[in-house]
């Protein structure tokens, strides 16, 4: 959650007054990104580092037992691990290829889905999860099957993980997130790490999101405004979806 959408809903909740807990796997950036939130005004909330790597169950584990050690209780979780490792087609993917990006964009929720929910049961207490499975957990992209196939995973996951739990006041969501300006958009269109990007967008309102616009979105999920709101897949994409 060094940079990105991680970063922008962390950055979002602290300011909201919450503690936080970042994870990452490079602890250089993630503990800057942490020095950078804990920099902020009087009445806001702070923000502390993990090392994690969430494609490891005891990792995952460690994480949540971090949250709950220091602070009493998990009240909110934003599972925003992913990225894309094996661009090409179906035919083409080696299974290492495969394995590697379903742990990284489906197995990796598992994991910290497993051991949110047990802690937030074990205080008996209420919660939210968002889960962001992207625009790639609705719809398929040529060339992306095993990102795809996981993030489809993720929107199953997701429901399921709600209807378990609906009677027990927590709620699962999942973001089906289009087009946002992150590091790992730019990289997928080749464009520059800084400046202006390439338009239109491919997408009906014709321009990418901000990362801050979802950690709106993010930040309303996990609020108990939206307390009738669970096991759904929530398009935030310019329209995309609707198409």
């Amino acid at each position: 959650m060094a940079s990105g959408i991680g970063f922008a809903v962390a950055a979002r909740a602290v300011r909201e007054g919450a503690t936080v807990v970042l994870a990452g796997r490079r602890r250089s950036a993630s503990e800057q990104a942490a020095a950078r939130l804990a920099e902020g005004q009087p009445g806001e909330g702070r923000a502390v580092f993990v090392r994690a790597d969430v494609t490891i169950e005891a990792d995952a584990a460690r994480l949540v037992q971090a949250a709950v050690a220091d602070f009493g209780r998990l009240d909110g979780a934003f599972n925003n691990a992913g990225g894309v490792n094996a661009a090409r087609p179906v035919n083409d993917l080696e299974d290492s290829a495969w394995q590697a990006e379903i742990a990284q964009n489906l197995t990796s929720v598992y994991y910290c889905m497993k051991h949110q929910i047990a802690a937030i049961v074990t205080a008996r207490s209420t919660g939210s999860i968002v889960n962001n499975a992207s625009i790639g957990g609705s719809r398929g992209i040529a060339g992306l099957g095993a990102y795809v196939a996981a993030k489809h995973g993720v929107v199953g996951l997701t429901r399921s993980a709600a209807l378990e739990n609906a009677r027990r006041g927590i709620r699962v969501n999942a973001l089906v997130t289009g087009n946002v300006d992150t590091p790992l958009y730019r990289s997928l269109i080749g464009a520059p790490t800084e400046g202006e990007l390439p338009g239109p967008a491919p997408n009906p309102i014709g321009r990418v999101a901000s990362a801050d616009e979802v950690a709106a979105f993010v930040a309303f999920l996990l609020s108990d405004e939206s307390a009738f709101v669970t096991g759904a897949a929530l398009a935030i994409d310019g329209g995309a979806t609707a198409q």
